[in-house]
């Protein structure tokens, strides 16, 4: 009982005391700014991350953008290119020949149907 009596006049002794007020607050302060607030240092690391994935994108696009401007300087100084394109992509053709287009999909072969009955 002794020791329960020292415990609570510590504590009350230290709640009186202004320097546990003032790590209280500070405690409370770096909580606030570290993980509760909108521009917390959670958030700020997140941030970081999300920019480092949209530059990678911002490169993938970049490689895409430069790719397709060189192949528009190829179509406008190559009509060849042109036609092989609209060949190739969108299966144009010359008045004079016919155009056969063969497909590697697998099919389900079905059985044939017959009119005689199996008993």
């Amino acid at each position: 009982m002794k020791v329960l009596t020292s415990i609570k006049a510590y504590v009350l002794r230290m709640w009186r005391s202004v320097y546990f007020k003032y790590a209280v607050v500070c405690i409370l302060g770096v909580l606030l700014v570290g993980f509760l607030d909108d521009n917390s240092l959670w958030n700020h690391f997140k941030n970081i991350q999300r920019i480092e994935e949209l530059e990678r994108e911002k490169g993938e696009y970049n490689a895409d953008f430069q790719r397709d401007q060189a192949q528009i300087k190829e179509l406008q100084k190559n009509p060849k290119a042109m036609e092989k394109i609209a060949r190739e992509r969108y299966y144009m053709k010359a008045d004079d020949e016919d155009i056969f287009v063969l497909s590697d999909d697998e099919r389900d072969a079905k059985p044939l149907e017959t009119n005689e009955r199996v008993e």
